[in-house]
């Protein structure tokens, strides 16, 4: 039998995740040290399962399949295609650097606190969600994916609810009032998402006689499993609206503005860069490969859907006084384009898509990451609070740029490529949302140049005059990030290598061939 490598890609920080909770109370530094080290190993195993997967291979590969609960056909069944592999490898990326950014968000506030173990708590969570993340991409039951796309929601909630940020203008009880609401709305609005996905997957089972992604796109595909149009549809809605909450896609998107603000800013980034992106995932894996006919049935209302997100989260973007809520809502602009790549139903729409999130991932990283240190020595969210960063500190200056430049696509940063490749997938079937679409582009450099304008340059601010710059620790955070959106920006072909193969059998799956262009014959 082999080693189950994907098992242990996600056990290992469920692993983790207990023996940094058991942790003594006292013995914070020491659970830091042991989730970091547990989060490296999930980092080396990850790079594993990406060397051993061959692009050009089966579409699914290191499976693992054991009968789980054999009176309803739910089995243990793991395997993951190209784009489950590169959003594997950016989890595991992320996490070591979300716990090093979070290293002393956690630390109680005041000198010889007994709170229960809050260290050792913070730490384990995220951890727990990055089990159950990978554990989703690597999910080919449908019920089985369902059970961990549940699930890391009561972690996130403990994490946004009871390790929020501490810098908040209006005191500590209404930060706690506020962290309890966005907390509480997160949970909410995820938690319906989930059962009306649980009613859709039952339907499923009724209709497919199994919960098995494989042998029910087998079936389609042979054609000895047949569903009404209606059926279908309906199956369609239910899975879709759980994945549209989770992406977040407009309107479903209002509870991640207050998750990001009230969230320390590790959290925030675990939220959009990791979380989220299980949802515009799930799009791909289950929505277009179960339900072909309905995905193209519903793809000019998805379509206006995510044109109203990126310019409707751009220009709230441009007019945010809060830091943390600026980059949320650039955020739901940027899932437009995902998503909007995903159901323009073109090769490069869906290859460019699969990028963003790798991109997105990596630069929302960076940029909110450097926002947080920045916050933690100003101890405000708000951007009429500071000027004259660059002055005093110019290296936090000069990463706060770069990943802001990142945000607005800049050509020579990694997020030009993949909303390039969006753009153009999507004008060859549809140019009026291609054209609609660049209006988000205009936007996002309208804020992110508003943004650093009114934070780094001018006069320098009295309250900012002594600010320190980045730190060791802090430049270890930073510095990988800043190189991978450079390198990736002049050189994508690793990425684009792995998820392309995966991408044409989806479009296989939803029958659908690139357009032709059109070319007038020579005069």
């Amino acid at each position: 039998m082999s080693f189950p490598l994907l098992t242990a890609t996600a056990a290992l920080p469920a692993i983790g995740a207990i023996a940094t909770a058991a942790v003594p109370a006292a013995q914070r530094t020491a659970a830091k040290w042991l989730a970091l080290l547990f989060s490296l190993g999930t980092l080396a195993l990850a790079v594993t399962v990406l060397v051993r997967f061959d692009p050009d291979g089966d579409r699914y590969q290191l499976t693992e399949s054991h009968a789980w609960i054999k009176e309803f056909g739910v089995r243990y069944e793991l395997g993951v295609d190209g784009i489950a592999v590169a959003l594997i490898a950016l989890t595991a990326l992320l996490i070591p650097f979300i716990v090093l950014a979070g290293w002393h968000d956690a630390d109680p506030l005041e000198t010889g606190s007994r709170r229960w173990r809050p260290t050792q708590g913070f730490f384990a969570l995220i951890l727990a969600v990055e089990a159950m993340v990978i554990l989703s991409f690597e999910a080919t039951d449908v019920f089985l994916f369902y059970i961990f796309f549940e699930a890391m929601l009561i972690p996130m909630y403990f994490l946004i609810g009871g390790f929020g940020d501490r810098a908040h203008e209006h005191g500590e009880k209404v930060a706690s009032t506020q962290r309890s609401y966005a907390a509480v709305k997160f949970l909410l609005y995820n938690l319906v998402g989930g059962l009306i996905m649980l009613a859709a997957v039952i339907g499923l089972y009724v209709v497919a006689g199994n919960f098995s992604l494989q042998e029910i796109v087998e079936a389609r595909a042979n054609g000895s499993l047949d569903m009404a149009t209606n059926t279908e549809r309906w199956l369609f809605l239910g899975f879709f609206f759980a994945f549209a909450v989770k992406a977040p896609l407009w309107p479903l998107h209002t509870w991640l503005p207050n998750a990001m603000q009230e969230a320390t800013a590790p959290v925030a980034v675990l939220i959009t860069a990791v979380v989220d992106k299980v949802g515009t995932f799930a799009m791909l894996r289950f929505c277009l490969q179960l339900f072909p006919e309905a995905s193209q049935w519903a793809t000019p209302a998805i379509l206006v859907l995510a044109l109203i997100s990126i310019v409707y989260g751009a220009l709230l973007a441009v007019g945010q006084r809060d830091m943390k809520r600026l980059i949320a809502y650039a955020s739901i602009s940027h899932f437009g384009f995902i998503i909007m790549g995903i159901f323009a139903m073109t090769s490069q729409g869906q290859s460019g898509a699969t990028l963003y999130m790798v991109n997105h991932g990596i630069s929302t990283a960076a940029l909110m990451l450097v926002a947080g240190f920045l916050i933690s020595r100003r101890g405000s969210r708000l951007i009429a609070d500071y000027g004259g960063v660059q002055k005093v500190a110019p290296v936090l200056a000069g990463t706060f740029l770069i990943g802001g430049l990142a945000t607005l696509s800049l050509p020579g940063l990694a997020p030009f490529v993949s909303e390039f490749l969006v753009l153009v997938g999507t004008f060859t079937r549809y140019p009026v949302v291609g054209i609609i679409a660049t209006f988000g582009i205009v936007l996002a450099a309208l804020y992110t140049i508003v943004l650093y304008q009114r934070t780094m340059t001018g006069p320098v601010k009295p309250e900012v005059s002594a600010m320190p710059d980045l730190r060791a620790r802090e430049l270890v955070v930073v510095a990988p990030l800043v190189v991978l959106l450079i390198f990736l920006g002049v050189y994508p072909k690793p990425v684009t290598d792995i998820v392309n193969p995966a991408v044409k059998q989806t479009m296989s799956d939803v029958q659908k061939k690139d357009p032709q262009p059109e070319v007038e014959a020579a005069k």
